[in-house]
């Protein structure tokens, strides 16, 4: 068995005999020399550091670990990975995203590798009675009561904000958007320059930060808001109240990231850390949140306002739905975020362990609109880990008016999902603020992806939805999807999970365990948890 410092008393020795043949034989030695001396000094420096264990014990072979382990997520992606390994998208949804931006065939040859009989898996039933509409252009009504109110295409931008992805890649997104006449939506960075250079429908994202219409003290700013929401691009706004990369996380922008263009977009100081809290400044209550709601609604002129969420206490969404009956106030659309995640980089435990996921989620706030007969006046999305066809057929069967996708729109643009989006270092050219970088993303060839990654899924979408018997997107109901359950049992959607009636919760508590636990006790005027929570807390300290 060999010494752990074989390698380094190796290129000593040889180093000393490439001396003395350069010497005494040929001068060509001495790079032999160079090369194994250099060898030499990095095996002393690995032996004297202090600083990691690994390099001291096994001096130069300790690099040969490191090298492998930098380029281990490429290994398993390009040899190891099995096409169907979704981590966090797999290679065959992603190869579905690239065919259809690229305009290439994207039919598959002799059967699916999907394992029909496989538990969890899922599929939409057809009919005997085929449908066919004639247009691949979905469209729903959002903010009908409004002045201003929005038809907005049943696939659209998830927020991602200029800061986190580039300035060429912004460009592509919205131009893009602007062909396809669907939205675009800003991310908690507000509108930035790339934004309105294209013309695209934005949907303004206000975050805690209130970045766009913000103050010197960092609170909202009524006059700030007024100035940037009365721009004809910016069809809606959308109140963030948490995000499914990071739940209840807030952030900081370090100082050296802070550069001018960012500042200009976000309304701070360039230069010094920009802070987004955890929770907002302007409202501390359900009730407090629709009068905010309100208020924007009045302050844009009419334009269709909601709020996006991803859930977490099922007591405080219930405190909101219900100061909606106490208030009259409602939102004309809720976009729920589901906790599988996004562009957002954010600490390992927030990405697995935090959050509501979309799918329960979104069934969440859909059962309990219906409950309380509000169903009909408020629009919801879905967002997470959407990129096909079926992936938007299911969120709608599930709940939901219309979708929204970050990732697929990045892949879209050329992310081959390296995960390097928060060190800036992304290869592609999409998620970084290194101008080496992302001036290599050429804006036009990408706009032209974007558009064709909607269009070619939408007319994905209309042919399933023909398949199905079914005309339109808004008639896809639970009873649509199939579930595997078991090797012999399969169920639907309608039959797996229970749906309320109109009206049901203003009558009486439906036979649900979440509804039965806190629907109750929850309360319009405070976000504070039940007394049964708070028992329970202080049972550990008895």
């Amino acid at each position: 068995m060999l010494h752990r410092k074989t390698a380094w008393f190796a290129c000593i020795a040889f180093t000393v005999l490439g001396i003395v043949l350069a010497l005494f034989w040929s001068p060509a030695w001495w790079w032999a020399a160079a090369m194994f001396g250099a060898l030499s000094l990095l095996g002393l420096v690995d032996v004297v550091q202090r600083r990691s264990t690994l390099r001291r014990l096994y001096p130069l072979i300790a690099h040969f670990r490191y090298g492998f382990e930098s380029i281990r997520p490429e290994i398993r992606q390009y040899f190891i990975e099995d096409d169907l390994a979704e981590v966090p998208f797999s290679r065959e949804k992603r190869a579905l995203v690239y065919q259809r931006s690229k305009n290439e065939r994207d039919t598959v040859p002799f059967g699916s590798e999907h394992d029909p009989y496989s538990v969890s898996y899922e599929w939409i039933n057809h009919s005997l009675s085929p449908a066919h509409a004639e247009s691949h252009d979905f469209r729903v009504l959002v903010g009908g009561a409004q002045s201003m109110p929005y038809d907005a295409s049943v696939f659209n931008i998830s927020a991602m904000s200029f800061g986190s992805l580039s300035a060429n890649a912004i460009r592509a997104l919205n131009e893009g958007a602007r062909r396809g006449r669907f939205y675009h939506d800003t991310g908690e960075g507000s509108i930035s320059s790339y934004h309105r250079e294209r013309g695209g429908d934005l949907v303004w994202e206000i975050g805690s930060g209130y970045f766009g219409c913000r103050d010197a003290a960092g609170g909202f700013s009524e006059e700030r808001f007024a100035e940037n929401a009365h721009d004809p691009q910016v069809r809606m706004i959308e109140i963030k109240l948490s995000q499914g990369a990071k739940p209840g996380h807030g952030g900081i922008l370090p100082a050296a990231k802070v550069t001018a263009e960012i500042a200009a977009a976000r309304g701070v100081v360039p230069g010094v850390d920009c802070v987004s809290p955890a929770s907002h400044s302007a409202f501390s209550t359900p009730a407090g949140l629709l009068e905010f709601v309100a208020r924007l609604r009045e302050l844009s002129g009419g334009k269709p306002t909601g709020f996006k969420l991803a859930i977490g206490h099922p007591w405080e969404w219930f405190g909101v739905a219900k100061a909606m009956l106490e208030t009259g106030i409602t939102p004309d659309f809720i976009v729920v975020d589901g906790a599988e995640g996004g562009t957002g980089a954010s600490p390992l435990e927030f990405i697995n362990h935090v959050g509501v996921p979309m799918h329960e989620a979104l069934m969440l706030v859909h059962n309990t609109l219906v409950g309380i007969g509000l169903r009909d006046r408020v629009r919801l999305a879905g967002a997470g880990r959407i990129a096909s066809a079926f992936d938007i057929a299911r969120t709608i069967a599930m709940g939901a008016d219309w979708c929204n996708a970050g990732r697929g729109f990045m892949f879209a643009l050329g992310c081959i999902q390296s995960r390097s989006c928060h060190n800036d270092r992304c290869p592609t050219g999409v998620a970084t603020q290194n101008p080496a970088r992302w001036r290599a993303l050429d804006v036009e060839d990408k706009a032209a992806r974007v558009f064709n990654f909607h269009q070619n899924t939408l007319r994905a979408l209309r042919d399933m939805l023909g398949a199905a018997g079914l005309e339109h997107p808004s008639q896809l109901g639970p009873e649509h999807i199939l579930r595997r359950v078991s090797p012999t049992e399969v169920r639907s959607l309608a039959a797996l999970y229970r749906f309320l009636v109109p009206g049901e919760l203003l009558d009486q508590v439906p036979e649900h365990a979440v509804f039965r636990a806190f629907w109750a006790s929850a309360r319009a005027d405070s976000f504070q948890p039940p007394e049964r929570a708070l028992e329970m807390r202080r049972s550990k300290l008895m």
